[in-house]
């Protein structure tokens, strides 16, 4: 027989909870049981007047109506509250009854507007404790990436920006365009092409991760992924054009602080592999696998790799043993240059260098040695060495595809360096989250399959491991 539905819904009171109503393993059920924002009023109190004015939106719901929606890939306001004002599971999380209005989209604007991007960057820092409280986190081997975020900008809005321009409204530069003092080279005789800047998001620069692709205004996101869970445990939010390799021993001093645990070992891709980190990560006893560059070649032009560089005197020696003394100093190292007669009378004169020049001069950037050391450790790379990089690609480029295709990091929402660092760090905490939720509930499966008393142990464990009061997490387990 065909069955039939009655569509009539005359019931206007349900004899249950709001809570029932949500499957048991949704994801906001489980997150709900490990997501503790209970510091969050204390920590924006100073924010608001005690004493006069209406009372806001509570601040740990504003944050639990943003993160429900990161959990869906919903990453607007306006379609955020839409989603709301049907979605049970949403009003549940965010703490509003069935017949309780719900705030308006623009009152989430005003609140980031209002705390900036630090407390957000507080409340992802609060997952990365809990996650190291949980033993998710070892912090021994770290994988550090970056990646293009597309700024929330049309290509009409981009327009030429001439260096007069520039030179003109920054009058604290050199002076009429003249390179700064100790900085080499013949002054530029061809005018330096435009650059493009966004009238609508002047902090969004045009960039690209492929030479093959064409620029786009974008910013950039420089992200630290734990090896064993893949908790993020570091984000950091840039301008395009910002080289990813200088934000390498800043981003390690992060790490640190966030989890408490030094780094042992750090993997990356060539884009890292600068002199002055391998020289600084093994004065700070990190294990560096970072694949170097291939040194660059000109045609008619010895490689630097030919000579031989003394550190202990400071000196060079080309291919057939002249000595490179010491000529300069610059911001990146030391130039070293070939007495004229030495040169006139090479053999290898014409495969060195040009013939306008009158000797070679070579420049031994800072750190030169460690990334010598490095190019020797990549032609004789180890298993494990390998294996730990093909370990980096899937687990950090992997977080970084969750991110764009799952929680909408493929494009800034808003406009403003920290409008998308707020977006970043709300994606990292929800990522996060979803890791720690994860392995609560495969500790609840494996400690009830065996015992028999879930709640009791899975309440102790989760006191044990800084979730809150053992009376808190049973009541979150009731729930």
């Amino acid at each position: 027989m065909v069955g039939r539905q009655d569509r009539r819904q005359d019931e206007l009171f349900v004899a249950c909870t709001l809570r029932e109503l949500i499957p048991p393993d949704h994801i906001l059920r489980r997150v709900n049981k490990v997501l503790d924002l209970g510091w969050l009023r204390s920590e924006v109190k100073e924010l608001y007047d005690q004493y006069q004015g209406r009372p806001s939106i509570d601040p740990e719901s504003a944050v639990r109506l943003m993160l429900a929606g990161f959990f869906q890939g919903i990453v607007h306001d306006r379609k955020l509250m839409r989603e709301a004002q049907v979605n049970l599971a949403i009003r549940w999380f965010a703490g509003y009854r069935l017949d309780e209005k719900l705030p308006e989209h623009s009152s989430l604007t005003r609140i980031r507007q209002r705390w900036g991007a630090e407390r957000f960057r507080r409340i992802f820092q609060k997952t990365v404790e809990e996650c190291v409280k949980a033993g998710l986190v070892e912090a021994e081997t770290v994988h550090v990436d970056a990646t293009l975020i597309r700024a929330d900008v049309s290509w009409k809005s981009l327009v030429a920006r001439h260096a007069e321009q520039v030179i003109r409204e920054n009058p604290d530069g050199p002076e009429g365009g003249k390179p700064p003092a100790g900085k080499r080279g013949r002054p530029r005789t061809q005018e330096k092409a435009p650059k493009k800047v966004s009238r609508t998001d002047p902090e969004a620069t045009l960039t690209t991760s492929c030479a093959s692709e064409r620029m786009e205004p974008s910013y950039k996101q420089h992200t630290a992924v734990d090896d064993r869970a893949g908790v993020v445990l570091d984000v950091a939010v840039t301008t395009g054009e910002q080289s990813e390799g200088e934000q390498l021993l800043a981003q390690v001093g992060r790490i640190e602080a966030n989890t408490g645990e030094r780094v042992t070992r750090l993997t990356a891709d060539s884009g890292y592999a600068h002199a002055a980190n391998y020289a600084r990560l093994e004065r700070s006893e990190i294990d560096a696998v970072i694949p170097p560059q291939k040194e660059a070649s000109r045609p008619g032009r010895m490689p630097l790799s030919r000579f031989k560089y003394d550190a202990k005197n400071q000196r060079v020696r080309c291919p057939t043993g002249k000595l490179l003394r010491q000529s300069g100093r610059e911001e990146r190292g030391c130039w070293y240059s070939a007495r004229r007669e030495d040169c006139r009378r090479c053999r290898l004169r014409g495969r060195c260098f040009g013939g306008k020049q009158a000797g070679r001069k070579v420049l031994i950037v800072e750190g030169y040695e460690a990334l010598l050391r490095a190019r020797r450790r990549r032609a004789r790379s180890s298993q494990a060495d390998r294996r730990r990089y093909r370990r980096h690609r899937w687990r950090v480029e992997g977080i970084h595809g969750e991110a764009k295709t799952q929680h909408g990091l493929r494009r800034a929402v808003r406009r403003g360096l920290w409008n998308v660092a707020i977006q970043a760090y709300l994606t990292a905490t929800v990522m996060n989250l979803k890791r720690l939720a994860a392995l609560l509930f495969l500790i609840f499966l494996r400690e009830s399959r065996r015992t028999g008393r879930s709640n009791c142990i899975f309440a102790a464990w989760g006191a044990s491991a800084g979730l809150g009061h053992e009376s808190t997490i049973s009541n979150r387990l009731a729930a």
